[in-house]
């Protein structure tokens, strides 16, 4: 979990909340990036500037902090603590939906939202781990198809079996200095380009 200094983006409609969350987030040894009244300025801010931490009220103008939290959420992400006067089922359900890392019911205390913010940062690094992960896993898989491909353009127009198909791979990608995937790809491109003809011969 990261115990750095954190840039912080505020939003609430309310001036005096404003400058009490700015004063609790400085004697955390945070800084306040940002101190806005409505749900469009933080998005706007968020995506431009992308802060490391977003903590903002729900019913605001122009849009709510919920609303908000998702688009930062898809386009620019950020862990999100929800900061509101309001607790029933139904926010609480649309808070989970939209990806919010922490919910704190007005007034809270400096001691609140240290714990606040620390869970939520480790829920985010975890959260993007995962992520990562999945993407990783996707693009494996990506690739191992686009190799397959390959192997088998080779075998079929070279009269190969698979593993020399696969070595003639190794061997065009160590040539070319390339990976292996790098050199798949270009084969399929080759052969969908000339029609089902390899220009890979013997």
């Amino acid at each position: 979990m990261r115990t750095d200094r954190l840039r912080v983006a505020i939003a609430d409609d309310d001036q005096e909340i404003r400058r009490t969350l700015t004063k609790i987030l400085k004697a955390l040894g945070h800084d306040v990036v940002f101190a806005g009244s409505t749900g469009r300025e933080l998005v706007d801010y968020c995506l431009e500037q992308r802060p490391d931490m977003v903590l903002t009220d729900i019913d605001m103008p122009d849009m709510d902090g919920l609303d908000a939290a998702m688009v930062i959420h898809e386009r620019s992400p950020a862990p999100v603590i929800l900061l509101t006067g309001f607790c029933n089922p139904e926010l609480i359900d649309r808070a989970e939906q939209n990806h919010v890392l922490g919910y704190l019911i007005k007034p809270t205390s400096q001691a609140q939202l240290e714990a606040a913010i620390g869970l939520a940062l480790r829920r985010h690094e975890e959260y993007q781990s995962l992520r990562q992960e999945a993407a990783d896993l996707r693009q494996a898989l990506a690739d191992r198809k686009m190799i397959e491909r390959a192997k088998g353009l080779l075998m079929k127009h070279l009269s190969v079996d698979e593993p020399e198909a696969f070595r003639r791979l190794q061997k065009f990608a160590s040539n070319k200095n390339k990976k292996l995937v790098e050199i798949a790809e270009t084969i399929v491109m080759a052969s969908e380009a000339l029609d089902g003809k390899t220009p890979f011969n013997r």
